[in-house]
């Protein structure tokens, strides 16, 4: 037997991650998200399915999804549970859905737009530092598979401004601003930035979400929301420009014109890393694959010198003469 879906045809309305909200509760015209307890017995309407930490309903054309996570436990592993608890077997579907149910539970964890999102931000970002230090082991996380992309990017970053394509949440860029970031307490950064960071995605959203949170950190990030082929940069603004899991997300042409766009905005370096999947991974809006040759030939295509290697996935470097 098929395990049933909650498909919904949607209509494209952004998520406006810091809407306000009844404490507790996350409500868009698609999904309705609430804290709850564990051990709750309410049966209106009867549960689709309960899981280890999601109990799913659908009320009236909602979906309604109730939770018991705590605040500690609120951070970027999140999307790990989920995908294999709820999107993976199939009880949700689609990327829309998933982004807003993500948001909805990270807001109704935390009391407040602002304080739930820093606490998620500030968990996240504080396990991905843990990983540098921790050994290599099996544990299977979004944040164990994702820190050491972020963490090797930051190796292979050159000295001056840097700007990051696709930057979604934008950790890598709150990694980069708190690397050249002088020691001192939060607040308003005291002056011109030696090696600025930008930030860029397509979701306004987002991109107003990092920038309250970058301040709230003391931290130096201007964001842009923008296609990542049509940035509004003059040539060679920046010294490096990043390009991290963002081409999996992409049709072939428009990925190639990402990288050209790349290629015109970086004065010294380009970095791109793609995962290396079997399939594509829907939830996550994966739409393409990549392995070894098909970087090589992405590489060769750009007329720089490059080079490829695999680590956590793929790496595509591609340096100016």
């Amino acid at each position: 037997m098929s395990v049933p879906s909650l498909r919904i045809a949607v209509a494209a309305r952004r998520i406006d991650p810091l809407a306000p909200n009844p404490p507790g509760t996350y409500t868009d015209h698609l999904v309705r998200v609430v804290r709850e307890s564990p051990h709750g017995r309410d049966a209106s309407p009867e549960p689709i399915v309960r899981t280890e930490h999601f109990i799913l309903r659908r009320r009236g054309r909602r979906v309604e999804l109730g939770h018991w996570l705590r605040p500690e436990r609120l951070d970027n592993d999140l999307a790990g549970l989920l995908a294999e608890e709820l999107f993976a077997p199939g009880w949700l579907s689609g990327n829309d859905i998933f982004e807003r149910v993500f948001t909805g539970v990270v807001r109704s964890c935390v009391d407040g737009p602002l304080p739930a999102w820093t606490t998620f931000y500030d968990n996240t970002l504080t396990r991905i530092r843990e990983r540098r230090h921790a050994p290599e082991h099996v544990e299977h996380s979004s944040i164990a598979g994702f820190a050491p992309v972020y963490l090797r990017t930051l190796d292979l970053v050159t000295e001056g401004p840097v700007l990051d394509m696709g930057s979604c949440f934008g950790f890598l860029p709150l990694l980069l601003a708190e690397r050249d970031e002088p020691p001192g307490p939060p607040g308003p950064s005291p002056g011109p930035r030696r090696s600025p960071v930008i930030a860029s995605d397509l979701a306004r959203g987002t991109m107003r979400l990092l920038d309250r949170v970058a301040r709230a950190r003391g931290l130096r990030v201007d964001t842009l929301a923008c296609d990542a082929a049509r940035v509004p940069l003059p040539d060679r603004a920046v010294d490096t420009v990043t390009v991290i899991h963002v081409l999996e997300h992409l049709e072939p042409a428009h990925g190639e014109a990402v990288v050209r766009e790349a290629l015109r905005l970086a004065r010294r370096r380009v970095v791109v890393a793609v995962p290396y999947e079997d399939e594509p991974t829907a939830a996550f809006g994966h739409v393409r694959c990549f392995g070894h040759d098909q970087l090589t030939e992405l590489g060769r295509r750009t007329g720089c010198p490059f080079r490829v290697d695999s680590f956590h996935g793929g790496w595509l470097v591609l340096d100016h003469d």
